[in-house]
């Protein structure tokens, strides 16, 4: 597989649960300047991929940024940023404080933080408490902390989950322009026409394998619509699957 220096590379990665296979021979690549979408349906081994990459489950294979792998990265906010698995602070610890002890954590400028809250639109939430933040408010500030240290890479789990109509507007906007910027995006949606709106490429994985990637439009060939391929790909079987790379 040709690398680019900012490209995310997933490469042959197989994880087991006792005799059970999570993930068979997982392989792809999510590439600088694009919008990679992951997609799958619920046990398909999206979550378990991600948390490879991330450094936070094992297996054998290899998950890089750029040729490093995360785990390696001394302040890894400033090269990639991850929204995933919540806000995961205090509920009583206010918005900034919350920024604060992030930043801190990986050298980043306490500058950086109002910054960060005006890109996802919070600039009014420094003082509020965690806790008391709307699903979509949390996964705004969720976008402030991957976007602390201005990274390459942006991994996003899930990124318009709670988020209203406005918020997904706001949200095709954003990460168009983090792409046209030149970051690597690899965003993992349930939510197939919002994908189908933004991704360049499209990854799907069924049954811990991936079934089909490449440009989205040639992943949607003659079908109408993402959803169509999506449902013809993970509910008719793995024999009419096929690489469109």
């Amino acid at each position: 597989m040709k690398t680019n220096t900012n490209n995310i590379v997933i490469s042959e990665l197989c994880q087991r649960h006792g005799e059970k296979d999570i993930l068979k021979d997982v392989s792809f690549e999510a590439k600088q300047g694009r919008i990679t979408a992951f997609l799958g349906p619920n046990g398909a081994g999206k979550s378990s991929t991600l948390r490879i990459l991330l450094g936070l489950d094992r297996s054998t294979g290899t998950a890089t940024f750029g040729g490093r792998k995360y785990v390696t990265l001394d302040t890894p906010l400033k090269v990639v940023g991850a929204a995933f698995d919540g806000i995961g602070g205090n509920v009583t610890r206010k918005v900034k404080t919350h920024l604060k002890i992030i930043a801190q954590s990986n050298s980043i400028p306490f500058c950086r933080i109002s910054e960060v809250l005006k890109i996802v639109g919070l600039s009014d939430k420094g003082k509020a408490r965690l806790g008391t933040l709307s699903l979509g408010e949390g996964q705004r500030l969720g976008l402030a902390v991957a976007m602390l240290g201005d990274p390459q890479y942006l991994v996003l789990d899930e990124p318009t989950n709670g988020l209203d109509p406005i918020g997904i507007r706001w949200f095709r906007k954003f990460i168009r322009q983090q792409r046209d910027l030149g970051k690597t995006v690899l965003l993992s949606s349930h939510i197939l026409s919002e994908v189908e709106a933004v991704a360049d490429d499209v990854v799907i994985i069924n049954r811990g394998k991936i079934i089909a990637q490449g440009e989205l439009h040639r992943v949607m060939k003659n079908l109408e619509s993402l959803e169509d391929v999506f449902f013809s790909l993970t509910e008719e079987g793995e024999s009419i699957s096929e690489n469109f790379s």
